[in-house]
């Protein structure tokens, strides 16, 4: 149930991100959500595409190093206080987030937040008890 995010590692050099952007367009994969971490030597680049499986293969075929991990996508209220009232459901449950991003959807009135963190199963059913949408891969994909 749960989304799968490709992390790419990536020297810190001019054409790397162009190049991994090229694979995947030539792969007729499609980049629903990314971020980028970096220092001055290298970054981490997080992708939520539509075909996972197929996105992994051709980058490690390309000679990228490549991992896969599980993360959530939440829906987030889209107004002043939402991402702090989801925040504050998942801290009272003790979840830690290592990491989140997000978007946004044109057509909704929610944010998407993409969060990683140590358990993705007791934390989606934190933020379901809670009433918040969790999406599966398969509908975060699709978008």
């Amino acid at each position: 149930m749960q989304v799968k995010q490709i992390s790419v590692f990536l020297e810190n050099k001019s054409g790397r991100l162009a190049e991994v952007t090229a694979i995947l367009g030539r792969e007729n994969i499609n980049i629903r959500a990314l971020s980028i971490a970096d220092t001055t030597d290298f970054g981490i680049l997080r992708l939520i595409v539509n075909r996972p499986e197929e996105a992994n293969r051709a980058l490690k075929k390309e000679g990228f190093m490549v991992s896969e991990t599980e993360v959530l996508a939440a829906e987030v209220p889209d107004h002043p206080g939402g991402l702090a009232q989801v925040l504050s459901v998942l801290s009272e449950a003790g979840v830690n987030i290592e990491y989140l991003y997000a978007f946004i959807e044109k057509s909704s009135a929610d944010a998407l937040v993409i969060f990683r963190v140590e358990n993705c199963s007791a934390a989606t059913q934190t933020l379901r008890d809670k009433g918040i949408n969790v999406l599966s891969g398969e509908e975060v994909y699709a978008l």
